[in-house]
């Protein structure tokens, strides 16, 4: 044990500190002897007859209140024991001699005081002879341990590490500490405090945690109620969602089954029609080959004649062999049956339910020669300019218009009416399509399109170009604008087939594109209501 004395109490150079030692102890201890001489105490034994009495039966509550203090003060903090050689450090708290140097035994540079912390630079202490009397003093009386030890149960006030009570908090770590604890690296540098101070901190803190946990109480019990009645809505709409799909499906197995049942009344109708034709193939071939056989039997019968007799035969034969003209077979075929299926095999009958929008031509982006009618829905081509105001954004070389919508976000389907116009072009573009195309673009970013040529068919222009083949010609174009997905799609709205889809990803305004051709048929925007009759 490493602890420096620096000499008993009320030695030269202690009076500060040994001042606030003797406060401690001043009062009460000036009390007690008084009592205790008024008692009879004398020498450390009581009178015959009187041993006790006052102490435990009837004293009076200040003499008994003076005596719980001073059973308090004579306990070490540290062990909670009697002070066994006390000693006292120079904020004046004391110690057991023994107990302060377990708090210092690992220390090297400052040895704080367990109870308030102050830093000391050595081992700096003083034993204290007049505590160390005045404990064997109270040791004596003989009265109960202090309600405080007595009511500390040790299996939760105990420290199992060092075997001391736990008589400061971490506010850091939130854990209960004994003095030896709360000088170990990990609490060294925390703010530590005993337990008399930190639980009413503590306290309020909990108190103060209550109206938001009831809040949350009944934010939680809000939001299990809401989610109750969510539940419910789910399940009827749910529901809803099942019988529209059952109705919708009952729907498709019924035209199926027309279908079904017209294909089969067709194959049934060509199977008889062929059956017919071939078996009067068969009786002609039957025929045929009757007269076949007679003229073989007649050639092999005048073989065998006399040369004259062959000779006359020849010009008979002859025009029995050409009388004898061999049918044609038939074919035996059924024709190629094409089941048309609804719309909704191929999502576009979905798409047009939720997504169609009302598009509409702007004026300001037509070319010259193109005439866009009042309601913005039809566009024709003439042969003569007409006198137009300048716009930054209109098309001067090439007869096409934009749309009025721009889309930055979302999905958006609308159809177009090409009719049998020889040539068009439809689809979308970025804001920033150049205006200096004297006709369709063919490849080019920022713009997708799907159009119609002469010469080449039916074409997908780009940043990429592809030729497409349908199925029947489309008279009606469907376009499907998916922003976030990064997908543009072509629809034949005859068959509703998917013609074509472009992947992009978009990060622009995006605007409908319209090529309109240099003939006199329009191109006609279909609104929604037209769709729906």
């Amino acid at each position: 044990m490493l602890l420096k004395s620096a000499g008993p109490l009320g030695r030269a150079g202690g009076v500060p500190w040994c001042r606030t030692a003797h406060s401690v102890w001043c009062e009460p201890l000036i009390y007690l002897l008084q009592a205790l001489r008024t008692q009879g105490f004398v020498g450390g034994r009581w009178p015959a007859g009187r041993r006790n009495s006052h102490f435990h039966h009837g004293s009076p509550m200040a003499l008994a209140s003076t005596l719980a203090s001073l059973q308090e003060e004579s306990c070490c903090p540290v062990c909670l024991n009697y002070f066994k050689d006390p000693v006292t450090i120079d904020c004046g708290h004391n110690f057991c001699f023994d107990c302060l140097g377990a708090c210092w035994e690992n220390l090297d540079d400052t040895f704080p005081c367990p109870i308030c912390r102050f830093p000391y630079y050595r081992k700096n202490f003083r034993r204290n002879p007049q505590l160390r009397s005045l404990t064997e003093t109270v040791q004596k009386l003989g009265v109960r341990r202090s309600k405080r030890k007595q009511q500390l149960h040790p299996e939760h006030t105990t420290c199992k590490k060092h075997q001391q009570a736990l008589t400061l908090f971490c506010d850091k770590d939130l854990e209960l500490l004994c003095t030896r604890c709360s000088f170990t690296p990990k609490h060294l540098e925390h703010h530590v405090c005993p337990i008399e101070s930190a639980a009413p901190h503590h306290r309020r803190l909990l108190e103060d945690k209550v109206e938001p946990l009831r809040s949350s109480l009944e934010q939680v019990e809000k939001m299990i109620a809401l989610q109750g009645s969510k539940m419910l809505e789910l399940r009827k709409e749910a529901e809803a969602r099942r019988r529209e799909i059952e109705a919708e499906f009952e729907q498709v197995c019924q035209f199926l089954q027309g279908e079904q049942e017209a294909v089969l009344r067709k194959i049934c109708k060509e199977e008889v029609e062929i059956l017919a034709e071939v078996n009067q193939n068969l009786a002609a071939f039957s025929a045929y080959l009757s007269g076949l056989k007679r003229l073989l039997k007649h050639v092999e019968n005048k073989s065998e004649d006399s040369d004259l007799a062959v000779l006359r035969s020849l010009k008979g034969i002859e025009d029995k062999s050409q009388k004898l003209r061999r049918p044609d077979s038939c074919t035996i075929e059924l024709s190629g049956y094409e089941v048309r299926l609804p719309a909704q095999f191929s999502g576009l009958g979905r798409i047009v339910q939720h997504f169609q929008i009302e598009v509409l031509y702007d004026p300001a982006t037509a070319h010259p020669q193109l005439t866009v009618s009042s309601d913005k829905k039809t566009v024709h081509y003439h042969d003569n300019w007409r006198r137009v105001c300048y716009a930054p954004r209109r098309f001067y070389l090439c007869p096409a218009v934009l749309g009025l919508q721009s889309f930055t976000f979302g999905r958006h389907y609308w159809e177009v009416e090409v009719g049998t116009k020889p040539k068009w072009t439809l689809g979308a573009c970025r804001g920033c399509l150049p205006r200096n195309w004297r006709n369709e673009p063919t490849v080019c970013p920022g713009f997708w399109a799907l159009g119609r040529c002469v010469d080449t068919g039916y074409l997908a222009f780009g940043p990429q170009r592809a030729q497409i083949v349908p199925k029947v010609r489309p008279s009606k174009i469907g376009v499907f604008l998916d922003y976030e997905l990064g997908e543009i799609s072509f629809y034949n709205v005859d068959d509703g087939s998917l013609l074509y889809t472009f992947h992009h990803r978009f990060t622009k305004t995006i605007w409908p594109y319209f090529y309109i051709g240099r003939d006199p048929e329009p191109l006609k925007l279909v609104s929604v209501s037209d769709d729906e009759t």
